[in-house]
């Protein structure tokens, strides 16, 4: 019977990592610029979390339990990295980069954003930041998929309401908009 339960947990992390492997890679590609740097931290946090699989209680968790996982991981690859650095005579030319107009932007979106509700914001965040399917993030959020999109179609209005009344309602931001409302049409 406990050789059984254990087949079981096998099949059933197979049929996660099977399923959920995409998504997955994504989240690791931003943690590592390279790509094969990411596939080889997804295939270590994936190693390290078989290991407790079976004391996973709430499986819905999972991809929470193996991004923290992943981050875990690379912050020891980059320590690990950092002891190997060796001090130089001559130290290289630094560029230093001006991202002013970056920080300004990321922080203008994160006050736009807190004017949508919650589950609007969740289901922006989950469709264009996560990237995931309508499907999915019907899922992840326990509502219908045309529930979905017609949430996510409400925020994207507000928050070009938003950007048009902080003076940012040029061309581009029309474009990126019909841009979302192309792939929201299209089930992206």
């Amino acid at each position: 019977m406990n050789r059984r339960k254990h087949l079981d947990e096998v099949l059933e992390f197979e049929e996660y990592v099977r399923t959920r492997h995409d998504t997955l890679l994504r989240s690791a590609r931003r943690l590592v610029p390279n790509p094969l740097d990411a596939q080889d931290l997804l295939q270590t946090a994936l190693v390290r979390m078989y290991r407790h699989w079976e004391g996973i209680a709430d499986k819905q968790f999972a991809d929470a339990y193996l991004r923290r996982i992943m981050v875990n991981t690379r912050t020891e690859w980059w320590r690990a990295q950092k002891l190997k650095e060796l001090p130089a005579e001559q130290l290289p030319e630094a560029s230093i980069e001006d991202c002013t107009e970056q920080c300004a932007d990321r922080a203008l979106l994160m006050d736009v954003l807190k004017v949508l509700a919650p589950q609007q914001r969740a289901v922006v965040v989950l469709r264009h930041w996560e990237q995931m399917t309508t499907e999915e993030t019907a899922t992840a959020l326990g509502m219908a998929p045309g529930t979905v999109k017609s949430t996510l179609h409400r925020a994207l209005t507000r928050l070009r309401e938003e950007l048009e009344a902080h003076g940012l309602g040029t061309e581009s931001t029309s474009a990126a908009g019909r841009g979302y409302a192309a792939a929201d049409r299209q089930g992206y």
